[in-house]
């Protein structure tokens, strides 16, 4: 028995690992890579043959960089059961269709331009709408601490990670040659406290863990912090008659930062104002989570069983169409704007960064991790011009970064999860995945200095016997 790690191994995007058992592969996830795009593409389509060939995948969550490329695992002939919480269905449902439809309108765009520009090249989708249809037909719903045997040897049990609704550590029980093994995979590791999720949960008897790290190397500010610091942000930007651009993923963090300005209006800290979500998914989303009140902190479950929706603050308005969504980036008004991607390398962020990135009167807040080589990245390193849409562009708006709405651990959550873990049983072994190399060699300092040893930055291709 042993595990190999192929993706989000000395980067942070596009998870994918092996663990192999009595002769059969398991998966453990298979993200998307994000990055430069001629190399994500590069990377997104170069799926293994042993992954497409595998007995099943266990889905830790839904984000992009961890479910984004299953539609092409079964577009290559997987077959596989895909393992994951109701809640994780029920968001891919949504989000790996929506990702489908952005790789095909992104092929129809290319192609049309490079047959206007004599280029004989023709681009293909890395998936269609149809792969993502079947691989959500592949996905088993399994609820939290129900133990279900996924290979011959293997048992999998789930336990909330505190991360996005629906997210899980992966809890796996191993047998072969009558030796046991417990393996636990974080996943994406949560925060304690999350205003809208429950903590983590510690497991016992781990003998190996594999933890995702980051921020690894640096410690998040208070919640209330953040909300005081958003409400001064939109206040000032408001009194230059500006607007206030938030680019979100459509999963957490757009609901974080609804919730967030929710808060902020009860307690009378900012103004009633126009709130537009930009954002087709983010829109789904968000009913989504109305839907698994189960996997929200009690207060939040509270509020939705007393009709006191928490994703509704005063002013909000919802953008589903594209003609819409044109109209509202020619307007003039003070707003508050939430949309996509991310990471702003896609969707339609983009193009009110087009529009605003020049204005003085604006604001850009920066809300989660943009990872290396990404227009996030760029204007949260505060260059003062960055490209958008292929056009250099002066960086005139006022440009804020709050690591404060992270759903991510950091180092601090990361070494006290990893040390608990440790007393809760005998663990042999961590090996760090999902961050930059800066990140995972201090969370590994912070883990021998805890007397935690075996600690393992995990390489590409890299394999650990279990």
């Amino acid at each position: 028995m042993h595990l190999e790690f192929y993706g989000a191994a000395e980067q942070v995007t596009g998870s994918l690992h092996r663990l192999h058992v009595k002769g059969k592969d398991i998966l453990l996830d298979c993200g998307l890579f994000q990055g430069r795009r001629a190399e994500a593409n590069r990377l997104n389509r170069e799926v293994p043959r042993w992954a497409s060939d595998a007995h099943c995948l266990v889905l830790s969550h839904a984000h992009i960089d961890h479910s984004g490329n299953i539609p092409s695992l079964v577009k290559r002939g997987f077959k596989g059961n895909v393992y994951c919480t109701p809640g994780t269905r029920d968001l891919c449902s949504v989000m790996l269709r929506d990702s489908a439809m952005i790789q095909q309108q992104d092929a129809k765009y290319l192609n049309k331009r490079n047959r206007r520009e004599g280029i004989d090249e023709v681009v293909e989708p890395i998936y269609t709408v149809e792969d993502a249809q079947q691989a959500i037909s592949q996905m088993i719903s399994v609820p939290l601490y129900r133990p279900m045997e996924v290979a011959p040897g293997v048992t999998l049990t789930f336990h909330n990670s505190g991360h996005v609704l629906g997210a899980a550590l992966v809890q796996l029980d191993i047998e072969e040659n009558g030796k046991k093994r417990r393996v636990l995979f974080t996943g994406d590791l949560g925060r304690k406290e999350l205003p809208l999720l429950k903590d983590p949960d510690i497991v016992s008897h781990v003998d190996f863990l594999m933890t995702e790290s980051t921020y690894g190397d640096r410690v998040h500010p208070e919640f209330s912090n953040t909300d005081e610091q958003l409400g001064v942000i939109i206040n000032e930007t408001l009194k230059r008659k500006g607007r206030v651009m938030i680019p979100t993923f459509a999963l957490e963090r757009a609901q974080e930062v609804l919730f967030s300005l929710e808060r902020l209006h009860e307690q009378g800290t900012i103004p009633e104002v126009p709130i537009y979500i930009d954002s087709p998914l983010a829109i789904s989303i968000t009913e989504i989570y109305k839907l698994h009140p189960e996997g929200l902190a009690a207060d939040v479950r509270q509020r939705l069983i007393d009709r006191n929706d928490p994703f509704s603050p005063p002013g909000l308005t919802y953008v589903s169409e594209v003609e819409d969504s044109k109209a509202l980036t020619n307007r003039n008004e003070p707003c508050i704007v939430i949309a996509g991607s991310g990471m702003c390398e896609g969707g339609r962020i983009l193009h009110h960064l087009r529009e605003g990135l020049e204005s003085e009167r604006n604001s850009v807040v920066i809300v989660g991790f943009m990872a290396q080589h990404t227009l996030g990245r760029r204007l949260a390193e505060h260059r003062s011009e960055v490209k958008v849409f292929g056009v250099m562009r002066d960086v005139r708006a006022d440009v804020y970064v709050l690591n404060g709405l992270s759903a991510h651990a950091d180092r601090d959550d990361l070494i006290n999860f990893a040390e608990q873990t440790a007393r809760a049983g005998n663990l042999r072994g961590v090996a760090l995945v999902h961050g930059e190399n800066k990140a995972r060699e201090s969370l590994k300092a912070g883990l021998q200095d805890r007397g935690i040893g075996n600690v393992i930055m995990a390489k590409r291709g890299e394999r650990v016997e279990l």
